[in-house]
């Protein structure tokens, strides 16, 4: 096999394990991002940027099948939705902006982007054991301030999404629980279509920046749809917790490593 033919093996993997991992446990991006990185390397200083950019574009379809998987449970909660969409588009927007108008930026801020994402994985299992407590408390939804302030989070949590993107699965689930969306299901189903518009919109921006590399973000896309077919199989004998810790390890050693990096 050539070079070219290797590297295009190696990021088809990379896809294929992220859209495992995500119909298990999230943490796609921890996968398709560094071996994205090392395929475009000599882009220079523009390669995290191009990397984030066509890494999201690979795992868009993944995003928005999972939304359509979850329609019945997006109509019992269409007016959380309505109230989360706008500063959704919005905040995605201005994130993918801002990598497009300071790519050079994005490398120094690796390091701490996966490092964030990792911490973030990390405190999902705690995060998920409150929401359940306030479930079974039956927490009535939030007041005016509450609520504004949730919304305002949300943004933020696009913002983020819209530049890199990684973890932002469970900060909404986190702003749901509290907004008494109702049970995991109408949660994840809330936080799926949320994050298929933020990633949707990111992605034109991206494209309208030429910032994605088209013959990689084809061939990951369609191995990333292939491995979230078999991680869902997957996901109905294999406890979670263990490809969990997997993506957290993973983090925290690629946070490790681009901190050595630079």
């Amino acid at each position: 096999m050539t070079d070219q033919e290797w590297t295009y093996l190696f990021i088809c993997l990379s896809a294929a394990a992220a859209g495992a991992m995500n119909s298990i446990a999230g943490g796609g991006t921890l996968l398709t991002f560094p071996a994205l990185m090392t395929a475009l390397a000599g882009l220079g200083p523009d390669a995290g940027a191009v990397a984030n950019a066509t890494s999201t574009v690979a795992l868009l379809p993944g995003s928005v099948a999972g939304a359509v998987g979850f329609r019945n449970e997006l109509a019992e909660s269409r007016r959380f939705v309505l109230r989360m969409l706008p500063p959704s588009f919005a905040g995605g927007l201005v994130g993918a902006l801002l990598l497009w108008a300071y790519p050079e930026a994005f490398g120094p801020l690796v390091p701490w982007l996966i490092l964030t994402a990792a911490v973030l994985f990390l405190l999902q299992a705690p995060l998920n054991k409150l929401l359940r407590r306030r479930r079974q408390a039956d927490v009535h939804e939030p007041g005016p301030l509450l609520e504004a302030a949730l919304i305002g989070f949300q943004f933020l949590v696009a913002v983020y999404g819209g530049y890199f993107g990684a973890g932002i699965g469970i900060l909404m689930l986190t702003a749901l629980g509290f907004m008494g969306v109702g049970d995991i299901h109408r949660m994840n189903g809330v936080k799926t279509l949320l994050a298929a518009v933020i990633n949707g919109v990111s992605v034109v921006v991206f494209v309208l920046g030429g910032l994605v590399d088209w013959p990689y973000a084809l061939a990951m896309a369609v191995a990333a749809v292939g491995g979230g077919y078999a991680g869902a199989r997957v996901a109905l004998r294999l406890p979670a917790a263990y490809v969990r810790w997997a993506v957290v390890a993973i983090g925290f050693g690629l946070s490790a490593y681009y901190f050595a990096r630079h």
